[in-house]
């Protein structure tokens, strides 16, 4: 990257919110979907070559925080201003444009001695004054479960494992080996906005050993990105 296209991701990253969000496991609970108006019953349909028993997905809660003492008026308002554009699908209106920098804030009279006697967690303010907000919100989800799928849960695991960083893969496996339905998740849906929801779908699977060993060769036009994964 140039270093002109450095400094307008850093600008864009010191013209956003600092957002951090978390979806914790521990309150999930499933039920089962019912269907039908009079007479309910638990929901059951085939998902492509497979009968699943649907389940509504309860205590499913997004948990985000956001900082934005680094931000002026006029940034809230774009940013603002950007996000009804996008909702919108206005894309035309969501130029970037650089702005100036805020002025330093005012230095602070906080000694090492205070700093360091203050209680964990709780910090003294050594910059702009703290502007912090927190929110939750719940979503809706289902998710059909199917047990004449010819893979497993464990076997599925085994291969998000070389994947997925360790920390987030024993949370996943506990959440997956633990909390979830019999069978194999054939069908999921969940909200990822008020008007999108994103839809994972297993509608056939065959395991096979007649695969060409040229399809596990690699191209002799393959170059290795070093920025691809710099901490590897």
């Amino acid at each position: 990257e140039s270093e002109q296209e450095l400094e307008d991701e850093v600008d864009i990253l010191m013209s956003s919110d600092i957002m951090a969000a978390q979806m914790s496991t521990k309150r999930i609970t499933f039920s089962r979907a019912q269907s039908g108006w009079l007479f309910r019953e638990d929901k059951t349909e085939r998902v492509g070559e497979f009968e699943a028993d649907f389940y509504a997905v309860n205590g499913l809660i997004l948990d985000s925080r956001k900082r934005r003492e680094h931000l002026s008026p006029d940034d809230v308002q774009k940013n603002k201003a950007m996000m009804e554009n996008l909702t919108k699908g206005n894309w035309n209106n969501c130029e970037f444009q650089r702005r100036p920098s805020l002025p330093p804030p005012e230095e602070t009279s906080v000694t090492w001695d205070e700093y360091i006697s203050e209680t964990p967690g709780n910090p003294p303010c050594l910059g702009r004054p703290w502007t912090a907000k927190g929110s939750t919100k719940s979503f809706k989800a289902t998710v059909a479960m199917s047990k004449n799928f010819p893979m497993s849960i464990e076997v599925l695991l085994d291969v998000l494992e070389v994947i997925a960083p360790f920390k987030q893969f024993q949370k996943l496996r506990e959440f997956m080996t633990t909390k979830l339905p019999d069978g194999f998740p054939v069908k999921i849906e969940i909200p990822v906005f008020p008007t999108v929801t994103a839809k994972v779908t297993f509608t056939s699977f065959e395991w096979r050993d007649d695969i060409d060993d040229s399809m596990f060769l690699i191209p002799p036009n393959f170059r290795e990105d070093p920025n691809r994964f710099p901490d590897l």
